[in-house]
């Protein structure tokens, strides 16, 4: 029999780079169900209405101040979002070692910090939900991201592992996998490049974050209490198959 983690009592979910695009709309979802919602961030201030806490998470050290900080707050984190992340593209045959590793540290070494960092109080509780932000480009590849698409990837194979290590505590890991969104990120494209990739997806147009943050609840959510180690596509149609 699975624990209720829906209770009265607000839930406590922190979104890792929470303070715009597809983390800020995560963040909102929560928010707007009762929770009581933390946003990291690196510098400046969370978003008007949501809880911030400093985070970096290439820094281990970091990492650990800034959980400390959110459960002498609000206790215990009941649901981890892990979304922080960063691009540097270029050709493989150009790209340099730091830019490769760059990325590494922080889309797929700092979820694994955010994620480890989570589990004791999780593990203490029985109870838990993570979720790791992927790509579409994790199944796929993409030309001139192949540090970006290669950290996406390892988030599948870290939630599994994590997945069946943790499953018997009743906590789950489960991967997001949006493809093209409507961010600031993709707002400086141009038309014929958006023309491009908007044919090449089914549905002919691209994710809202708002809908990548109604499956982010869902899987935070009691009807989806058995589902762990899935990658849930919101792309639109455009990895199908993968």
């Amino acid at each position: 029999m699975t624990e209720d983690t829906n209770s009265p009592v607000a839930r406590v979910v922190l979104v890792t780079g929470g303070n715009r695009g597809i983390g800020l709309a995560i963040a909102s979802a929560f928010k707007e169900q009762g929770d009581t919602v933390v946003v990291s961030h690196r510098s400046g201030e969370a978003p008007e209405g949501l809880h911030g806490v400093h985070m970096d998470v290439t820094d281990s050290e970091s990492v650990s101040t800034a959980f400390k900080d959110v459960e002498s707050r609000f206790g215990t984190v009941d649901i981890l979002v892990a979304n922080a992340g960063i691009t540097k593209d270029g050709l493989s045959l150009r790209m340099s070692e730091s830019d490769f590793q760059d990325v590494v540290n922080t889309n797929l070494t700092g979820a694994f910090r955010t994620a480890q960092k989570s589990l004791s109080g999780m593990m203490k509780k029985k109870k838990g939900r993570v979720i790791f932000i992927g790509s579409v480009v994790g199944l796929l590849g993409s030309s001139g991201q192949v540090n970006y698409a290669s950290t996406k990837s390892g988030l599948v194979g870290m939630a599994r592992s994590f997945a069946r290590e943790y499953g018997s505590r009743n906590i789950t890991f489960n991967v997001i996998a949006p493809g093209f969104v409507e961010t600031d990120m993709t707002s400086v494209l141009s038309d014929e490049l958006r023309d491009k990739y908007v044919s090449q997806i089914p549905l002919g147009r691209f994710c809202t974050p708002e809908e990548v943050a109604g499956v982010a609840t869902f899987l935070a959510s009691n009807e989806a209490a058995y589902i762990t180690g899935a990658v849930i596509p919101v792309d639109g149609g455009l990895g199908m198959g993968h």
